[in-house]
């Protein structure tokens, strides 16, 4: 059994996906990689053929028809024969660190395992402005195996995502994880519902993950979110519905948890007000009415009793706070 699977969803990434790949072959034997083409209507699925060919040990290569990159993590879970599963996306590449990396989730396994392993990830901007790192050393014990009860406060800004995270296979696939197709976003899902089945937990300080902001038709960038702002309502609505807050016996995790529903839903509401329509404003009330009718004292907090309550005001004035906001914070933190 390998010691890691990593999924490497790829649609029309000819020109950026060996970078990717490369990176990952440091990894060498103790490494799986399980290439997606997702449709591909360029030479992706050649070059994916060709690292196959070359290392028949190491990498395989799945051809689908067009499912989206939910789709492409579903494919690879159900694939995946490592013990632990991470994603890595195509225009994305992990750094020099990797064969330290793996080290570190040797030595877990050789302590009885993990069902989380997190590192730090690394935004790398196109233009080379506002590079940085997302940290959690002040929140996540280093260097040893630790429970959510040994973890402290997240700073806004810190999420765990699909870049920091390595989860133990088999706690995702009993999570029932099936990605929805043709959804972006929904990432945020593959970690908000694997995050139930985790208590065991390892931080290694290191900048692994290397994130590439900038490039153009990226699904984060400001244009694309704007046009997609159903996709991350939905998203969020998943996730919100995945489990009630209350049942989450562990305070820490279910602090964590109340902290990354805070944000998804601040996303949503900023991108849907981007928008400035009627029809945007009547989805993200839509949205905040199905979340109180699956849990009505959380839905009602968020919406009402926290600091979200500011970017839901009604009318021109709250649209134009929750613009101003979103703009301040994208020139403090810089994510697209």
């Amino acid at each position: 059994m390998k010691l890691l699977t990593v999924t490497v969803p790829c649609y029309n990434s000819a020109g950026y996906m060996r970078a990717c790949v490369d990176s990952l072959l440091q990894g060498g034997e103790r490494v799986e990689i399980v290439i997606i083409d997702d449709g591909s209507t360029d030479d992706t699925g050649r070059i994916a053929d060709e690292y196959a060919a070359a290392y028949p040990s190491i990498v395989k290569v799945v051809h689908q028809e067009n499912g989206g990159h939910g789709e492409g993590i579903n494919q690879g879970l159900q694939r995946a024969t490592g013990r632990y599963f991470k994603v890595v996306d195509s225009d994305d590449c992990v750094s020099a660190d990797f064969p330290q990396f793996l080290d570190r989730l040797s030595e877990c396994e050789r302590h009885g395992g993990v069902d989380l392993f997190v590192t730090n990830y690394y935004y790398v901007h196109a233009d080379g402005i506002g590079d940085r790192a997302i940290n959690y050393s002040n929140a996540l014990p280093e260097g040893r195996i630790f429970k959510w009860e040994q973890t402290k406060r997240f700073r806004v800004e810190q999420l765990l995502t699909i870049h920091s995270c390595t989860f133990r296979t088999e706690n995702m696939r009993e999570s029932g994880l099936d990605l929805p197709k043709h959804t972006f976003y929904e990432d945020n899902l593959m970690v908000y519902a694997s995050l139930v089945n985790t208590e065991r937990l390892y931080y290694y300080n290191s900048d692994l993950y290397r994130y590439t902001i900038g490039r153009e038709g990226q699904s984060v960038q400001e244009d694309v979110m704007k046009r997609r702002y159903m996709h991350q309502i939905r998203v969020t609505e998943q996730c919100f519905t995945t489990a009630r807050l209350d049942e989450i016996d562990r305070p820490m995790l279910k602090a964590y948890m109340k902290h990354e529903l805070f944000i998804m839903l601040g996303i949503s509401t900023l991108y849907a007000r981007l928008n400035d329509t009627p029809e945007a404003e009547k989805n993200l009330q839509e949205m905040w009415k199905r979340c109180r009718a699956f849990d009505e004292k959380w839905g009602r907090y968020f919406r009402y009793h926290s600091p979200l309550f500011f970017v839901n005001i009604s009318g021109k004035i709250g649209q134009k706070f929750a613009v101003f906001i979103y703009r301040l914070a994208n020139k403090v933190v810089r994510f697209n």
